[in-house]
């Protein structure tokens, strides 16, 4: 099992920044891919960044450019920070583990963009 923990929502204005954090904790030996969805009001839950075991990473075309998706296998966590922040970036934001084929999901943390 893969215990994921999100953190660092909030509620932030439009143009600003936000750092997201995911710790993993469990049996994270062998996770492969990790990333970040995200679920807008009353809209389905869409790929925001992803991020290979061996840092390759793959960005949705309404992130590219202000967000930088990274991991930190040392310490078992992984980031998101988004800049230029819009109101369209309102979302729960997930993180995620692909490890030997299971996926693992975060609770979730409630990013809101005010305008």
């Amino acid at each position: 099992q893969v215990q994921l923990r999100e953190s660092g929502g909030r509620l932030v204005q439009a143009g600003g920044s936000l750092r997201l954090s995911c710790a993993a904790s469990g049996r994270i030996f062998e996770i492969n891919n990790m990333g970040w969805y995200r679920q807008p009001p009353g809209k389905l839950r869409e790929l925001v960044a992803e991020i290979t075991s061996g840092g390759n990473t793959n960005y949705a075309d309404s992130v590219q450019g202000r967000t930088t998706i990274s991991r930190d296998n040392s310490k078992n966590t992984l980031y998101l920070q988004m800049n230029s922040l819009k109101s369209e970036d309102t979302a729960v934001y997930y993180c995620y583990g692909n490890r030997m084929g299971s996926l693992y999901w975060g609770q979730g943390t409630q990013v809101t963009v005010s305008s």
